[in-house]
C-alpha cells in the first residue's frame, strides 16, 4: 500500500539550531591581500586613465574626484568583505555538512553525506604559510563542487576529510 503522509513543518528539524563553526580568522588575511592588489591595479589605472585622458582634456580637478571615487568604492567594498567574512560559517554533523555565507544575500547550503561521491583539499602556497586549507566536496550529477569550505585550519581540514571519507567509504 502506497503511504504518502503529510509533514507538519513545525516538527521538521531547525537549521537555525545547529551551532555553526566559523573558519579561521587567518583566512581574512587571505582576503584582504587578494583585495589589496585587485586595489592597488584598479586605483593605479584610474591614476594611469586620469593623467592620460583628463590632463589632455584640461581638466585636472576631475582626476582627483575620480581618484577619491575609486579610493571610496575600494573601502565600501573592504567593509563588506570584512563583514561578509564574519558570515562564513559551517557543521559536520553525523547526516550532512552545512555551509553558511554572505552579508547581502546569505546562502545556506547543505550537503548529505550519503551523496558525496569525493572530497579534495587544497592548499595556495598562501594557505600552506598560514596554515589553511580548502575543502572541496563533490556530489552525484553536478560538474565541479558542489560545496567548497575555504578557510579550514590545516589540521581540522583533514580531520573532516577523513571522517567525510570514511562514511562515504562506509567505514564509519
Amino acid at each position: 500500500m502506497f503511504l504518502n503522509q503529510q509533514i507538519e513543518i513545525d516538527t521538521l528539524p531547525q537549521i537555525s539550531s545547529v551551532a555553526l563553526k566559523p573558519i579561521s580568522k587567518n583566512y581574512l588575511k587571505i582576503i584582504l591581500l587578494n583585495k589589496a592588489l585587485v586595489y592597488v591595479i584598479c586605483i593605479g589605472l584610474v591614476v594611469l586613465a586620469g593623467k592620460f585622458i583628463i590632463e589632455k582634456e584640461e581638466l585636472p580637478d576631475a582626476s582627483m574626484y575620480i581618484f577619491g571615487f575609486a579610493l571610496l568604492v575600494c573601502v565600501c567594498n573592504l567593509i563588506l568583505s570584512i563583514l561578509a567574512f564574519k558570515k562564513r560559517k559551517y557543521a559536520i554533523r553525523d547526516k550532512d555538512i552545512i555551509y553558511s555565507k554572505g552579508l547581502l544575500v546569505n546562502s545556506i547550503t547543505t550537503v548529505p553525506i550519503s551523496r558525496i561521491q569525493h572530497i579534495e583539499e587544497s592548499r595556495s602556497w598562501l594557505a600552506r604559510k598560514l596554515k589553511l586549507s580548502t575543502l572541496k566536496i563533490f556530489t552525484a550529477g553536478e560538474s565541479g563542487s558542489d560545496l567548497k569550505i575555504d578557510g579550514l585550519p590545516f589540521e581540522e581540514a583533514k580531520q573532516i576529510n577523513d571522517f567525510l571519507s570514511a562514511k562515504v567509504n562506509g567505514n564509519h
